[in-house]
């Protein structure tokens, strides 16, 4: 991957790989839960920490049964169930299909996930005799005409937990890779008498790995295909399926519109009839009924009432919260700040630590000063109060129920309800007076 950070923490649509083969493996409500790591896995381990997961150190990393093998010992209370073996790097990987797999082995057969693909490279070939699996040979070791085999094995299967432990310390490394092959449980299966079976997964690209960045991109594109067909089906408006990114966890309403290339991050939800302009970044956050939010938009840890107007070209920060009706213009920043029902701020301020009531009018120009070198201190503004462009509110500093501040005021007093307040230099106009000129010019 070419990367400080390990391949199946790589982020696949805001989430790292083996979280959603978690996720997936979790939807079955498994008795118990392994992880085997290898490489960084304590950086592994320290992202994904959960209570449900047993943690087994593969040390050195000798092949896929050697792999399970250090799994093992976490099932040994719950050896009467089936062992389910799924790949960290393969993250598609559909609750469905598993069940599906999960179906055919019941408690007593070996069951494997397979596929066919054209062309089959790069994957182990189902090698079937009288229309029964016999055995799985690696590409590497396979002849060219078990490499026409297009019947390949995904690498996830179900085995009989106490079958795992008589056959994984037998398997041996003489194959081209030297390593202990999971697949070759297989021949011993066969060996037994066990009965081999298979399913089939939905889609072929449930069953694909990431081995570098490309493929990362690609899947990422079929995921996000995916969720957009979600919406659709819905009820959402997407004005364009292909230019969408949900990065996280996205809830929508009925009569819900999305622009292009739009970015969601987190959880955010959108209620009922609530429109998202192109280009905007939500970030966990809750967009109320009606609400529109205008193209490039930045909204993060915020709440937006219903029926409020934002942006275009507005940010709404951490802790930002607007009252119904409320409107946050272009060019205008909020944060840790809320206001009140009916309240505008339309045109070039900033709005930081602020309680604003209802029904207030934030003038262009407008800056709530908060921050002393130090420490940040917060502004009241009560209901009906009218500020004039271009004002400064040094906090911390109350402005009463009603008041005016004038434009160009700096505000360092508590301005009085109902009353006209202005800070300004009284204007002068000179007569005669000329401007200065240039030496050696007329």
């Amino acid at each position: 991957m070419h990367s400080a950070l390990p391949k199946v923490l790589q982020p696949l649509a805001g989430k790292p790989l083996l979280g959603h083969v978690l996720e997936a493996a979790r939807s079955l409500r498994p008795q118990q839960l392994c992880v085997v790591f290898g490489h960084a896995g304590e950086a592994v381990r320290a992202a994904l920490a959960a209570p449900d997961i047993r943690w087994a150190r593969q040390e050195p990393q000798l092949g896929t049964g050697h792999a399970v093998l250090q799994a093992l010992p976490a099932f040994a209370a719950v050896s009467p169930a089936p062992t389910l073996v799924l790949y960290g790097d393969v993250p598609l990987i559909r609750p469905t299909t598993l069940q599906r797999l999960l179906a055919v082995a019941g408690e007593d057969k070996l069951a494997l996930l397979t596929a066919h693909l054209d062309p089959p490279q790069g994957y182990g070939r189902i090698v079937r005799e009288g229309g029964r699996v016999v055995r799985i040979v690696e590409e590497k070791d396979a002849t060219d005409a078990e490499r026409a085999i297009h019947e390949l094995n995904t690498g996830i299967l179900v085995a009989p937990t106490q079958a795992l432990a008589r056959w994984l310390p037998g398997l041996s490394t003489r194959n081209a890779q030297g390593e202990y092959y999971l697949t070759d449980i297989v021949a011993l299966a066969v060996a037994e008498g066990m009965p081999v079976v298979t399913a089939h997964p939905d889609t072929h690209w449930e069953t694909e790995g990431v081995n570098d960045k490309s493929q990362l991109a690609r899947l990422e594109r079929v995921l996000q295909g995916e969720l957009a067909d979600r919406l659709l089906a819905a009820g959402v408006t997407l004005c364009d399926p292909a230019r969408l990114d949900i990065r996280g966890e996205l809830l929508c309403g009925r009569d819900v519109s999305i622009d292009v290339n739009c970015i969601f991050e987190g959880r955010v939800e959108l209620a009922d009839a609530v429109s998202i302009g192109p280009h905007c970044v939500l970030k966990n956050c809750r967009v109320a009924q009606g609400a529109r939010i205008a193209a490039f938009c930045h909204i993060e840890d915020a709440v937006v009432g219903a029926a409020a107007v934002v942006g275009p070209y507005a940010r709404l920060r951490p802790g930002s919260e607007l009252g119904e009706g409320a409107h946050i213009g272009n060019f205008v920043e909020v944060k840790n700040s809320t206001l009140g029902a009916q309240s505008k701020a339309n045109h070039l301020a900033y709005i930081g630590d602020a309680t604003i009531g209802q029904r207030v009018n934030i003038g262009a120009g407008t800056i709530t000063c908060n921050y002393d070198g130090a420490n940040k201190h917060r502004t009241l503004i009560e209901d009906d109060v009218f500020i004039g462009s271009d004002s400064q509110l040094v906090a911390p500093v109350t402005v009463g129920r009603g008041a005016t501040l004038g434009a160009g005021t700096t505000l360092t007093r508590d301005a009085p309800p109902e009353q006209l307040t202005v800070s300004r230099a009284r204007q002068v106009s000179i007569a005669g007076w000329k401007r200065p000129k240039k030496n050696g010019k007329e």
